[in-house]
């Protein structure tokens, strides 16, 4: 990775941060909470996936007071993760070590800003991310590496037919076949997707919208089963 031309932001103190860093490092620490102390980068893995997603419901029908405190949560687990790191015998590292190579990697990411690279919009930044990210990462030897096996299947497919696209291989297109199996489902969910995605839509969103509908269905159809009939 080449070093920046333009020179770093200048860091500001965050007071608040190293407080919580400290409350989370008193807590495993001898003496502090048993529970916090016993945990590992496995067991904490289910509470990481649901906070991310309790804050995707704040930001899509929450209050700004519902964001915040649910930002809260997901930082806290990055720290904890890092704190669990840092506890280890072999290959530790801590929170300070996880900054400087989220920081490197959004620098490297952005030779534009900080490079001699021109890319004054967003669509010519979109154009030239996956070179970006393949120069960041040279061992990588196929587009499909990086793409998480553990993403919800729309957004997955999404992913993917992002891939495919930039490589020129087909992809399937809406028809009106009739579904005889789940091979063909697939192929028609995966058709509706890259519809979706031509239009810039997100399908793992809708989707999340359309069944909030439906959850407001069921409530309404079981308000009005409760009515005493007349």
């Amino acid at each position: 990775m080449t070093e920046p031309t333009a020179a770093l932001p200048a860091a500001q103190p965050h007071p608040q941060l190293d407080q919580l860093i400290a409350v989370l490092a008193y807590l495993r620490a001898p003496g502090g909470c048993a529970w916090d102390a016993e945990q590992t980068h496995e067991s904490l893995t289910r509470y990481l996936v649901e906070e991310a997603h309790e804050l995707i419901d704040a930001i899509e029908h929450g209050t700004p007071d519902d964001v915040l405190e649910e930002l809260g949560d997901v930082l806290y687990q990055v720290l904890f993760h890092a704190d669990i790191a840092a506890a280890r015998s072999e290959n530790a590292f801590t929170i300070e070590d996880v900054a400087a190579r989220s920081t490197a990697k959004m620098v490297g990411r952005h030779p534009h800003v900080f490079g001699t690279v021109v890319a004054d919009t967003a669509d010519a930044v979109a154009a030239n991310w996956e070179t970006w990210k393949r120069q960041e990462k040279p061992a990588r030897t196929s587009v499909l590496d990086g793409v998480a096996a553990g993403l919800p299947a729309l957004q997955r497919a999404d992913k993917l037919l992002g891939k495919a696209e930039g490589l020129g291989v087909a992809v399937p297109t809406p028809g009106d076949e009739p579904v005889a199996d789940e091979a063909a489902l697939g192929q028609q969910l995966l058709a509706l997707v890259a519809q979706a995605r031509a239009a810039g839509l997100d399908t793992e969103r809708a989707m999340r919208g359309a069944l909030r509908g439906l959850e407001q269905s069921i409530r309404d159809a079981e308000s009005h089963n409760a009515q005493p009939a007349l």
